[in-house]
């Protein structure tokens, strides 16, 4: 490894003392979301210094998330993730688990229904939390797995295409013929973790299939850059544009990140062939990487026009941490100067703009000069994003980060 001054060392990948840092911020993270724990049903949504906010609203895939990032927390050896995993699976199993219908609600308020439609995106994270409570060997994880897994394949998967469908109603008629990237890349995360949780070879052919759509046949057509929006026979629709943050018009460069992370996963599960999957992953990150950046004032456009042009310009937490996470899986590959770079750079970023070093979390927007502020998210949404950026690097593995380890979060 080249050898590094001891400031530059607390952002270089496999440097010990980025490791105390990746430790730190993992801890502050876990010890900040613990306070979502609530004496009733649910979550709270957590403000800036983790005081509750007023809104008891509690949706899907922030319960799916903090689930699954504690069950990660305990896999690493965080004292006191337990709680927070049994209560989370205990809400979706009792509470987001339509028992009249089948499926998992979208939105709760307490233990009534605040928003009923049943969509692909939620049920992927019921996946990823059941999948990752099981890794972390909570007893009650394989009847969540076994029912949204028979959710997804009945009502979702569109075999015809090999990709999932996005929305219904409560009682499954469609609203919509919308059909969505994001729902089947969080899908193909949740199948990967599904697989290494149960050894179910379903999940992992559900897996390529998407994989194959998005990576080599949209990416490859679409110079690397990645459509967000299709019509109900699958062809990319350019024209869309719905809400501004959750499904807006162009591509999302966070996304491709996060795309190119799941190859790398994808590829390291089926037993590392000799096929183009590193240059191809690396092709989507380069791509989003050199188009996002914004070179004036640091972090990343959040969405592109499809020629790759910056078209909303604000700046969110998650794509940093998505690009941390899949720069640290290529540098577990072997070392590289270009990689290592990224990976500093959005390190130093990310400490200097986005970590909340007073009370622990991120940051999840910045304005203009780069502080702390509120336009899209109310307080500190989640720790999913976070956490994983932490976590990521201290793994040696590109697969489930689980028992690897070695206890490395432990008091």
């Amino acid at each position: 490894m080249k050898t590094v001054t001891s400031d530059a060392a607390q952002y270089r990948f496999g440097a010990p003392e980025h490791r105390v840092r990746l430790i730190k911020d993992a801890r502050d993270q876990f010890d900040f979301f613990n306070a979502s724990l609530r004496p009733d049903p649910g979550f709270f949504v957590l403000g800036y210094d983790g005081s509750p906010l007023e809104s008891n609203v509690q949706e899907l895939h922030t319960t799916t998330r903090l689930t699954h990032s504690f069950a990660l927390g305990k896999l690493a050896g965080m004292p006191q993730c337990e709680n927070l995993v049994d209560k989370g699976m205990a809400y979706l199993w009792e509470f987001h688990r339509d028992r009249e219908h089948g499926g998992y609600l979208w939105a709760l308020d307490g233990k009534n229904i605040h928003d009923d439609r049943k969509l692909a995106y939620g049920h992927a994270f019921v996946l990823l939390a059941g999948a990752s409570a099981k890794l972390a060997g909570h007893p009650d994880a394989d009847r969540l797995i076994d029912d949204v897994t028979h959710r997804l394949d009945s009502h979702y998967w569109e075999d015809d295409h090999g990709l999932f469908s996005d929305e219904y109603n409560r009682n499954w008629t469609p609203f919509s013929t919308y059909r969505g990237m994001n729902a089947n890349m969080h899908g193909v995360e949740a199948l990967l973790t599904a697989y290494e949780a149960t050894g179910r070879d379903a999940y992992l052919q559900k897996a390529k299939r998407i994989l194959d759509f998005l990576v080599y046949k949209i990416g490859a057509a679409e110079n690397w850059r990645l459509p967000e929006h299709y019509t109900e026979d699958w062809q990319i629709d350019r024209s869309y544009s719905g809400n501004p943050m959750f499904r807006p018009a162009g591509t999302t460069p966070g996304h491709s990140f996060e795309l190119g992370r799941l190859l790398l996963q994808y590829w390291d599960l089926t037993g590392r062939p000799a096929d183009a999957s590193i240059q191809t992953a690396w092709s989507l990150v380069e791509r989003a990487l050199t188009d996002a950046w914004d070179n004036e004032r640091g972090g990343f456009f959040y969405t592109l026009n499809f020629d790759g042009t910056p078209a909303i310009r604000d700046r969110y937490w998650w794509p940093v941490t998505e690009a941390i996470g899949v720069l640290a899986a290529f540098l577990k590959l072997g070392d590289n100067e270009d990689h290592h770079m990224w990976y500093s750079r959005l390190w130093q970023f990310a400490d200097a703009h986005y970590i909340d070093h007073t009370h622990g979390g991120w940051f999840p927007e910045i304005d203009e000069s780069g502080q702390p502020t509120v336009t899209q998210f109310m307080g500190k949404p989640d720790i999913y994003h976070s956490i994983q950026a932490a976590l990521f690097p201290l793994s040696t593995r590109l697969s489930h980060i689980g028992k690897d380890l070695n206890g490395a979060l432990s008091a």
